[in-house]
């Protein structure tokens, strides 16, 4: 399915000669935290927040208040991902899309765009989550793969979910096998494992010799 079959066009951007009474009568009746803004020419001029419309003098037009003009927005080729992280950036629910001359075809909408991606398998499939670490300059997507895939796992995919100087944390979901093998590899590999949703076999047998240990020592 494409992207662009989930362009809206229900809502015009507004002029930038209205009023600013017409833009927050116009939020009034939207659930929406943007409206898009167009010249005469229909061209794109950015985007007006609802916060700031209800803080404007309503007799001005929104011209007067350019400098308030959000200029964000996606490409009609942008990908998933890439759309959501817009939205997060920007703090709105409404997006605006231009095509490769700059011309406004429409909007996505913020939940559209999240329940695309609950649709993903990394959302979707069956399968256990590890978050792991390691150092930046060490680690490698390849590398990931082939601990999953070397004990019968399937990468269902994988995202840098932190990052600083040093380390870097990777989020992956896995699915086709169980976690613990897969742990004891990615140890071995130096990797840091600082969450798994599955049981970890590794740590359980610590904690019971450690527990068979201490009443040991306390008889």
């Amino acid at each position: 399915m494409k992207l662009s079959e989930f362009i809206i066009n229900d809502i015009k951007p507004v002029n930038s000669m209205s009023k600013i009474k017409d833009l927050q009568m116009l939020f009034n009746q939207l659930t929406f935290s943007h409206v898009p803004v167009e010249d005469d020419n229909k061209t794109y001029l950015g985007s007006f927040s609802e916060t700031d419309a209800h803080c404007c003098e309503s007799d001005k037009q929104l011209l007067d208040y350019r400098y308030s003009f959000e200029d964000f927005f996606v490409r009609d080729t942008t990908i998933l991902l890439d759309i959501i992280e817009a939205f997060a950036i920007n703090s709105t629910n409404i997006m605006p899309v231009l095509n490769a001359r700059n011309e406004y075809l429409g909007y996505y909408e913020l939940n559209d765009m999240i329940n695309l991606l609950g649709e993903s398998p990394f959302f979707s499939e069956v399968g256990g989550v590890l978050v792991v670490e390691k150092g930046i300059n060490d680690y490698s997507f390849s590398e990931l793969s082939q601990i999953v895939e070397s004990n019968d796992g399937k990468l269902l995919g994988a995202f840098i979910s932190k990052m600083n100087t040093d380390l870097v944390q990777i989020t992956i979901k896995i699915g086709g096998a169980g976690l613990n093998d897969i742990i004891q590899t990615f140890r071995r590999y130096s990797y840091n494992i600082l969450s798994g949703h599955e049981e970890d076999g590794y740590l359980e047998t610590l904690k019971e010799r450690s527990d068979y240990l201490n009443k040991y020592l306390n008889i």
